[in-house]
Parts: C-alpha cells; sequence; structure tokens
C-alpha cells in the first residue's frame, strides 16, 4: 500500500503571456484616456435668462452666429448666457465657437451672439509652458496651460425657426 501525496499550489498565476500583455495594455489604456480628454478640451456651461421658457433642442449645424446683436435684425429671444472655457494648447478660437454652438442648441437656441474670446497674454502662455516642463521634468502627469475663454448669448429667433428645421434635417442626412 503506497501513499501518494499530491501537492498543489495555494495560489495559480497566470501564464508568463498574460503578464506580458497587462504590461502592455496599461501604456495603451492611459493614452487612450488622454486622447480622449484632448477630444474635449473646450467645456461650455449655459446659464438660463428664463428657466420657465421650454424650447425644442435644435441642432449644432442650425446655430447662426452674430457678431453683434445689431446683426440680427429680427426680434430675438435670450435664452442662455454662454460661457466656455479651453486650453490653449488644445484648443482654437473655431473649437470654442463649436462647443458654444453644441450647447445653444441643446436650449433650443437658433443662434448665438458672440460677447467675445479673450486670449491670455504671452507671459501667462510662456509660465504655463515653463510649469508644464517643470511638471514632465518631475515626472508628474499634469496638464498646466493657460486659459482661453469665451462669453456668447444664445438666442431663438422666431422668424429663423422654418430655416432651423431645415438645417437640422441637412446635418441629419
Amino acid at each position: 500500500m503506497g501513499v501518494a501525496i499530491v501537492c498543489t499550489p495555494a495560489l495559480t498565476y497566470p501564464p508568463l503571456y498574460l503578464d506580458r500583455a497587462m504590461k502592455f495594455t496599461y501604456p495603451i489604456v492611459a493614452a487612450l484616456a488622454l486622447a480622449i480628454c484632448a477630444c474635449h478640451n473646450v467645456s461650455t456651461n449655459a446659464s438660463l435668462i428664463d428657466p420657465t421658457l421650454r424650447l425644442a433642442k435644435t441642432c449644432p449645424a442650425a446655430i447662426k452666429l452674430y457678431t453683434v446683436p445689431d446683426r440680427v435684425q429680427q426680434p430675438y429671444r435670450e435664452v442662455a448666457l454662454l460661457n466656455s472655457v479651453g486650453q490653449t494648447s488644445y484648443s482654437s478660437e473655431s473649437d470654442m465657437i463649436k462647443s458654444m454652438r453644441e450647447k445653444a442648441a441643446t436650449v433650443g437656441a437658433n443662434g448665438i451672439i458672440l460677447g467675445g474670446i479673450d486670449e491670455p497674454s504671452a507671459m501667462a502662455k510662456i509660465v504655463g509652458q515653463v510649469a508644464q516642463i517643470g511638471a514632465d521634468a518631475a515626472g508628474q502627469i499634469a496638464t498646466i496651460s493657460a486659459e482661453r475663454k469665451g462669453r456668447a448669448m444664445a438666442i431663438y429667433v422666431p422668424a429663423d425657426s422654418i430655416r432651423t428645421v431645415d438645417a437640422c434635417a441637412k446635418a441629419k442626412k
């Protein structure tokens, strides 16, 4: 009569190829997360002027841009005050206007009157770049950049409602 002793390890480890795959996965996931963050480089918030006003959502393609109120040339209603912020190193004025159009569409506007886009001074941009270089050298993961800020008024022009519907229909095609 023989006794057989079988030893099994309490913990099992993944095969070596899985360990290598996981080492490569982490940098890929980090790079993907950074790419997603870079795509959303401008944020815009809307403060409703009259919270009781309910308008149907429109689409960004239907939002007409006016540089001054006199250019509207038709009666309109102020819907929301828009404030945008974007890092200068990852955004442009067109990114800011695009973000404003998207936000204006969500509150039912069909136009925006641009209030201005403020660029940081050259000194602020330089200080931001120097701080970023310092953070990179220290091994810190940080994004330091001067901010571009924009303001606009989202408006609804009743006489433009047919144009708005047509523009949104074309954008869906």
